[in-house]
C-alpha cells in the first residue's frame, strides 16, 4: 500500500501552488482559455449480500467518504503548433468504515483489513494541438465504447498513456491511443490492467497495455451517429465494436435508438485462454414532455462472457452499476421510465425506475442462470439560493440471481462544483 499521508501532502501543496501560478500565467496570456473546477463529492454506499456465492463471505459493504476532484486545464500557446498542460488532483477522505464493511469501491483497503484514512493522486497531462488534431500524454480519462469511463464511486478511475484525437473532417471524430497502466477508483498508485469476464475479475492475468482506435461520425443534422472501434488488452483479448445512435422528432414526441454490436476473441499469449464473445444490444426510447420510456434487449453469444477492462463499466444497453447482464449466453430485457419534473414546474427534480430481467445463462454448473434487477433513482439540483447547483442523488437497487450473490443496495451522493477560472 502506498504512503497515503505523503500523497495527501503532495496534493495539498500542488493545489496551493497551482492556482496562483495559473493566475500569473493567465495575466501573461500563456493560458488564455484556461479553466479550473473543484468538485466536492460526499458519498454514502451500502450493499447487503445474501445467498453469497464465492470465497468472500462478507455479508455487508458499507462506507461513507468525502472526495475532491480538482481539474485544471490550460489553453494553448499561440502559433501553428499549440502546447498546454492539464492537472488532475484527487483526494478521498474516510468518514465512516469498518473492517467488516470494506470493499465498497470508495476507499482503499490496507493490509490489516481496515480502510485507509485518506488517499490521493496528482496527475499531469501534456498536450499539443495542430489545427483540429490534439495529442495528450500523461493522465487520461478516455470514454470510448471499448473503454468506457467509470466515474460511479467517490473518485474516477484514470489511465496513464497517450491519446490522439482528430476532428479535421466535419462530423467525424477519430481517436487512437495506447495506455500503459491504470489508477483504480479507490487507489493512489498505478498498476497493470486486468480483465473482467462477465462479472468476475480475472486477477491471474495482467496486461502490458491497452490499445484502441476508432471514430464516430455524426450526420443528419447531428441526429444520427455511426461508430466503429477496436480495442486490445494485450495478450488477453481484442474487441471490435459497431454502433448506431439516432434521435428522431415526431410531432410532440422524440424517438431514439441506441444499437450496438461487439465481437471479442483472445489476443497474443492468450493469458486467459480462448475467448469467444459476441454481444448485441438495443435500447429504444420515446420522449413526450417530461416522460421518457425505454425498452431494451441485450444478448450474449459465443462461449465466453463479455470482456472489459477492470473495473470499468461498458456501454451495453442493459448494463447497470450493480449487475451487468453480460454472463455467457445471457439474454436480458429492460423496461425503464424517467420523469423530468420541470414539466410540472419543478426544474432540477428528476426520477426514474428501471427493471431488467435476464436468463439463459450458461453457468457451467448444470442449470440455467437467471437474474433480475430493479433500480429506483431520484435526483435534484438546487436551482437558487446559497446552495445553488448542489446536486443530490438517491439510488436504491434490488438484484437477485440463482447463480451469483444477491444484493440490496443504497447510495446517497452529494455533488457541488466550484468554477474558479
Amino acid at each position: 500500500m502506498k504512503d497515503h499521508k505523503s500523497h495527501y501532502s503532495l496534493l495539498c501543496i500542488a493545489i496551493a501552488t497551482a492556482v496562483p501560478g495559473l493566475a500569473s500565467a493567465a495575466e501573461g496570456g500563456f493560458i488564455d482559455g484556461s479553466s479550473g473546477t473543484l468538485l466536492a463529492r460526499n458519498y454514502y454506499f451500502s450493499r447487503d449480500f445474501s445467498d453469497i456465492e464465492g470465497a468472500n463471505q462478507q455479508s455487508k459493504a458499507e462506507e461513507w467518504a468525502q472526495g475532491f476532484i480538482l481539474n485544471l486545464k490550460s489553453g494553448y500557446t499561440q502559433g501553428p503548433v499549440g502546447f498546454g498542460v492539464d492537472a488532475l488532483g484527487l483526494l478521498g477522505i474516510k468518514l465512516d468504515s469498518g473492517p467488516e464493511r470494506v470493499n465498497t469501491g470508495l476507499l482503499p483497503v490496507l493490509d490489516d483489513g481496515y480502510a485507509a484514512d485518506n488517499y490521493s493522486r496528482l496527475g499531469m497531462t501534456g498536450k499539443m494541438r495542430i489545427s483540429k488534431t490534439e495529442l495528450k500524454v500523461g493522465e487520461l480519462q478516455p470514454n470510448l465504447p471499448v473503454l468506457a469511463a467509470s466515474d460511479i464511486r467517490l473518485l474516477p478511475q484514470t489511465y496513464q498513456g497517450m491519446n490522439v484525437t482528430s476532428s479535421e473532417i466535419a462530423g467525424l471524430t477519430l481517436q487512437a491511443g495506447h495506455l500503459n497502466t491504470t489508477s483504480l477508483r479507490n487507489e493512489s498508485g498505478d498498476e497493470k490492467m486486468i480483465a473482467i469476464l462477465g462479472y468476475l475479475p480475472q486477477r491471474g492475468a495482467v496486461s502490458d497495455g491497452f490499445n484502441y482506435a476508432g471514430g464516430d461520425y455524426a450526420f443528419n443534422s447531428a441526429r444520427t451517429t455511426a461508430s466503429a472501434w477496436y480495442g486490445q488488452l494485450e495478450d488477453i483479448y481484442n474487441q471490435q465494436f459497431l454502433g448506431l445512435k439516432h434521435s428522431q422528432p415526431m410531432g410532440a414526441w422524440t424517438l431514439g435508438a441506441n444499437l450496438g454490436y461487439y465481437n471479442a476473441q483472445e489476443d497474443g499469449d492468450h493469458q486467459l485462454g480462448n475467448i469467444d464473445n459476441q454481444a448485441i444490444f438495443s435500447l429504444l426510447s420515446a420522449k413526450y414532455g417530461g416522460h421518457t420510456f425505454y425498452l431494451g434487449y441485450q444478448g450474449m453469444y459465443g462461449d465466453s462472457a463479455f470482456p472489459r477492462v477492470f473495473a470499468n463499466i461498458s456501454p451495453l444497453g442493459n448494463e447497470v452499476p450493480t449487475y451487468e447482464f453480460a454472463s455467457t449466453d445471457e439474454r436480458s430485457w429492460q423496461a425503464r421510465y424517467d420523469y423530468d419534473f420541470a414539466a410540472l414546474g419543478v426544474p432540477g427534480l428528476i426520477a426514474g425506475v428501471r427493471y431488467i430481467k435476464g436468463g439463459n445463462v450458461d453457468t457451467g454448473r448444470g442449470f440455467e442462470g437467471k437474474d433480475y434487477e430493479r433500480d429506483l433513482d431520484i435526483g435534484y439540483v438546487v436551482q437558487s439560493g446559497p446552495l445553488k447547483n448542489l446536486a443530490v442523488r438517491v439510488r436504491n437497487a434490488t438484484a437477485r440471481s440463482n447463480y451469483r450473490t444477491d444484493i440490496d443496495e443504497n447510495r446517497l451522493i452529494f455533488n457541488y462544483t466550484w468554477n474558479f477560472l
